[in-house]
């Protein structure tokens, strides 16, 4: 089980939908993972060790480094198939990378 951390600003709309397309997407391409949904404001080097991806709505400093892989995925809420597509692909890789 890959697990995935999405996070946003409020942590309530933009995340979830994010973490809704991931699991859809990733396990139709036949992957087991699990994301959460946070606040950014929340996220520190503590909780992302507990995570294999971190999906971000957007580029962040967090002000420390980042051991995982991490995705901008931000697109995904366009819910156009053509912006949503290479992040998608961008997680596949990611997913890839670390297994």
């Amino acid at each position: 089980m890959i697990k995935i951390l999405a996070a946003c600003g409020a942590g309530v709309n933009s995340s979830h939908q994010i973490k809704d397309a991931l699991e859809k997407e990733m396990k139709a391409r036949g992957y087991q993972v699990s994301c959460d949904a946070v606040m950014i404001k929340d996220v520190n080097e503590d909780m992302l060790s507990h995570y294999d991806i971190f999906a971000q709505i957007a580029n962040t400093n967090l002000g420390f480094k980042i051991d995982i892989p991490v995705v901008d995925a931000g697109a995904i809420l366009y819910r156009i198939p053509a912006m949503a597509q290479p992040v998608y692909d961008q997680m596949e890789e990611a997913i890839k990378s670390i297994s």
